[in-house]
């Protein structure tokens, strides 16, 4: 691995490397590698956090995957009606998840859960949903999906190269604030994903063979959808501790 002078930035790059890639680390520890593909006039973009499902909690298994689906879900800026009023409703939904996940008594569950789909229901009200896929899309990007792995999560566009500004300043408000709205609804997609991959062998067999491999490390003792009992006792509050240890400039590598 060598070290290049930039005209505005040092950077490394390893030696033989076909792809030409520049190895740029910022101040606050954040990396970004480059490489330059002249066909066409786009950048296809990942923007990669070690936060995979081997840092989630051993009590909250899934919680990476769902975190990737809430980054979806916009911010205090984007797809927000009316802030104040949404972020106390917010703040009411966490509480009530705890209340819920501290009781086994099935009548008790059963009315916070209720209050939960009321104060949920009032909430969605003061949301523009999908707000962040129609500001992506007016940029020109494409391909707009992520994925969760054992070790990363990976936020993926292709964008036209002259809206990389446009697209920086998007996805730093996407990041650096989270909203966990429709955290109630977005429940049921986790875990009808979950209920899915039930049904597919290939994860089954690679779920246990990890089991096999790793009997005392995450990759084997927590899959990355999680475990049922799991996915059905959500914790916001563990969420947002997640984002605010992972999801930091020295833990993300930009690709570009």
């Amino acid at each position: 691995m060598t070290d290049n002078p930039a005209k505005t930035y040092p950077y490394e790059t390893i030696a033989g490397d076909p792809m030409g890639v520049r190895i740029y680390t910022l101040d606050n520890g954040l990396r970004v590698f480059l490489s330059v593909n002249t066909n066409e006039p786009r950048i296809f973009t990942n923007l990669v956090f070690r936060a995979g499902s081997k840092y989630d909690p051993a009590d909250t298994t899934g919680l990476a995957h769902y975190m990737e689906h809430m980054l979806f879900k916009g911010t205090s800026r984007i797809g927000a009606m009316d802030w104040e009023r949404e972020s106390a409703l917010l703040e009411r939904i966490a509480d009530r998840f705890e209340d819920y996940r501290a009781t086994q008594d099935p009548d008790e569950r059963t009315t916070i859960y209720a209050d939960i789909d009321r104060l949920s229901y009032e909430a969605a009200q003061l949301v523009a949903p999908n707000e962040y896929d129609r500001l992506v899309t007016a940029i020109g990007a494409k391909q707009t999906n992520a994925y969760t792995w054992v070790e990363q999560t990976v936020y993926v566009n292709d964008i036209p190269s002259n809206e990389l500004e446009r697209w920086l300043r998007l996805e730093r408000e996407r990041f650096g604030h989270l909203a966990l709205r429709l955290f109630h609804t977005e429940l049921e997609t986790v875990y009808e994903e979950f209920n899915i991959s039930q049904d597919k062998d290939f994860r089954k067999s690679n779920n246990k063979l990890r089991e096999l491999l790793f009997p005392t490390h995450p990759y084997g003792t927590q899959t990355t959808l999680g475990r049922p009992e799991h996915l059905k006792n959500p914790s916001m509050r563990n969420i947002q501790r997640f984002f605010d240890t992972y999801y930091v400039p020295n833990n993300l590598a930009i690709c570009l």
